[in-house]
């Protein structure tokens, strides 16, 4: 492959802006197009917990040492974006409890800060905390605003040169031989069918990269799994409260502005627009949420939304919470013989700096280039600067109306 100059991000999620955003520092042409808005997909319907890794401690060591990395890095870059409250793993009974040595161990390998404290103390900080607490473990959580972190990815990449262009579905590739050239997007801003030229498309459509990928007649393993969270109408707890056992249904409280969201069921799903919220798992998110919280049943529910994760596996049949949340980069050159190409899938928003990164270096890389990663070290440009394209113009680098 010949150094590429222009770059094709499919996707304006936390993955594609922090891959647009990785590549303009380092001096790539990039374009991010998007069928929606900014964060109008998975990213922009998540729990908004910025992990430390302790959710992954025990059984997912790889994606738990990611998380906690990425965390110190974004509360670091993100300005505005992040709210370092802390979390607690709280143990309700025996099974709880007996998840506590694992858990402590899990942790100390991943590196992340621990603190045991006991049940008394557990209630002085959290007094809505249920009252039969025995025992908890605090760890370095935060929460982060998921729309301001991805306006952040985007106005940062804005900043060195990248397009954004929002409302711009995509409808096929552009072939030339067996590489791809480009994408046919339809514009619904101008109502028309338009091309956008690159030397290389990345697909970060999240769980609609599989439908993505099969629009070049290529494939990728993604499971989409979706969950349902609930949005209480008030902020019931100071930190991130997480049941102190084995992920599961209904075993996080996340607060996030003047809510607490809770949070959530899994299954896997082919239902993406829109991922349905059945009614009997937002009342399994309350029941369970309630065992942590018991105001929980007290306070007025404001919304209750659904988001599918896209995770990868060899095994679409596979239980989605047994599925790690880590991330891979499919080269389609060398898995299908479609040169120009690349997809990326699974990882969290926690990881998409370091998503970014990976993606970088595999294009510097392919170009030969030796040009040094900086995002973990320069601060971002605030959200607030993320501006959308509201106008088109009909001659953009890049861009050709047929």
């Amino acid at each position: 492959m010949a150094p590429s100059e222009h770059i094709i991000v499919i996707g304006a999620g936390s993955t594609g802006t922090a891959i647009a955003y990785d590549l303009a520092l380092r001096g790539f042409a990039v374009t991010v197009v998007e069928r929606g808005e900014v964060a109008s997909g998975t990213t922009g319907r998540n729990h908004a917990l910025l992990h430390s890794g302790g959710r992954y401690a025990v059984k997912d060591m790889e994606s738990a040492v990611e998380c906690r990395q990425e965390n110190l890095i974004l509360r670091r870059i993100a300005p505005g974006v992040i709210e370092p409250v802390g979390g607690m793993f709280a143990a309700l009974d025996d099974v709880d409890e007996a998840y506590l040595p694992a858990f402590l161990r899990g942790c100390a390998e991943a590196g992340i800060q621990t603190r045991r404290i006991s049940g008394d103390e557990a209630l002085r900080l959290e007094p809505n905390l249920n009252s039969a607490v025995r025992v908890a473990v605090q760890v370095p959580d935060g929460v982060f605003d998921p729309y301001r972190l991805v306006a952040s990815f985007a106005a940062s990449a804005q900043a060195y040169g990248a397009k954004m262009l929002t409302q711009c579905r995509v409808i096929g590739f552009i072939v030339d031989g067996r590489s791809v050239a480009g994408v046919r997007v339809m514009d619904d801003v101008l109502g028309r069918e338009v091309e956008v030229r690159g030397d290389l498309v990345i697909n970060a459509a999240g769980p609609w990269a599989a439908r993505v990928a099969s629009l070049a007649g290529v494939s990728v393993p993604v499971l989409p799994s979706a969950g349902v969270m609930v949005a209480t109408d008030h902020r019931l707890c100071k930190m991130v409260i997480n049941r102190l056992r084995s992920p599961g249904d209904g075993d996080i409280l996340v607060p996030q502005r003047a809510t607490t969201l809770l949070g959530t069921t899994s299954w896997t799903t082919e239902q993406l627009d829109p991922v349905a919220v059945p009614r009997d798992h937002i009342l399994k998110m309350i029941g369970e949420a309630a065992k942590l919280v018991p105001a929980v049943r007290q306070t007025p529910i404001k919304t209750a939304f659904s988001s599918a994760r896209p995770l990868v596996s060899g095994n679409l049949e596979a239980d989605g919470r047994e599925v790690s949340r880590g991330f891979q980069i499919f080269d389609h050159e060398r898995r299908d013989g479609l040169g120009g190409m690349l997809t990326v899938a699974g990882g969290k928003t926690t990881t998409s700096r370091i998503m970014g990164q990976q993606v970088g270096d595999r294009i510097c890389r392919m170009t030969g280039r030796e040009i040094a990663c900086r995002t973990a070290d320069v601060k971002m440009v605030p959200y607030y600067r993320f501006a959308v394209e509201t106008v088109r113009k009909p001659a953009r680098v890049g861009v050709m109306a047929p």
